[in-house]
């Protein structure tokens, strides 16, 4: 059976709740497509008002970041079951800024992935790789480290169900992209690696997603490759360019 694709818009720092509302009333008509899961993830602050929004439409929201910790004394942040509660369906772990600014470790991105499962969330699980590292040579190695932790204890059946986002760190926000190849090579090293851990079921179903600069022009070209089952798309999220990215065929 044919992966869905799933293009997923991650916001980041950006849009006040009522800008939210106001793009998402924008994006509506343009994001229109039975052919692909369409996620909003969007900032804390932002989901209440954002899920209001999408209602009735293809749009699905999703959030950015969340706690491994049930509740309790941890000011600032924000437990599964909140989202849950709020209408959220997917949630942005472990992406490279979480892990540059916000001292994220594969240890914390694990917890969090099974915390997620626990609640019926649907994890992205980020990973990527540094200019350097790509230089050094050791980029599947590093990808494939970074996967087998975050799926520490995870079961099959929810590994199935997840989604992998590679994001390449030097084509974040730069205007460069990986090309086609380049993100087919290690898409198609990540469901390797998800095949060893599990099985070819599992891999065969599992999806994987490109992200890192990824605009209308870059997408069709790389959506087609067999590994790429869509994207995850930050600055182009935010602009009716989206549409043309969702629809991209």
């Amino acid at each position: 059976m044919a992966r869905k694709k799933i293009i997923a818009g991650n916001w980041k720092m950006n849009m006040t709740p009522s800008e939210a509302v106001e793009l998402i009333n924008t994006l509506k008509p343009l994001v229109k497509t039975e052919e692909a899961d369409v996620v909003f993830c969007v900032p804390a602050i932002d989901i209440i008002p954002a899920v209001e929004a999408a209602k009735g439409s293809n749009i699905q929201i999703g959030a950015e970041n969340l706690y491994f910790e049930e509740k309790g004394a941890f000011t600032g942040e924000i437990s599964p079951a909140m989202l849950t509660d709020a209408g959220v369906k997917f949630v942005v772990i472990g992406h490279s800024e979480r892990r540059q600014y916000f001292a994220e470790t594969n240890e914390t991105v694990n917890k969090k992935v099974l915390k997620a499962f626990e609640h019926g969330i649907t994890p992205i699980v980020c990973c990527g790789e540094s200019l350097e590292q790509r230089e050094q040579g050791i980029t599947i190695d590093w990808i494939r480290q970074q996967i087998k932790i975050a799926f520490l204890n995870v079961t099959a059946d929810q590994a199935k169900t997840a989604v992998i986002a590679y994001e390449p760190i030097w084509a974040i926000g730069t205007g460069k992209t990986a090309t086609s190849d380049q993100a087919e090579e290690v898409c198609g090293a990540i469901r390797k690696c998800i095949g060893e851990i599990y099985d070819e079921a599992t891999a065969a179903a599992i999806r994987i997603q490109y992200g890192g600069s990824v605009n209308a022009k870059t997408a069709p070209e790389l959506f087609t490759k067999p590994d790429i089952d869509g994207g995850l798309v930050g600055g182009a999220s935010l602009k009716p360019e989206f549409g043309q990215i969702v629809n991209w065929h």
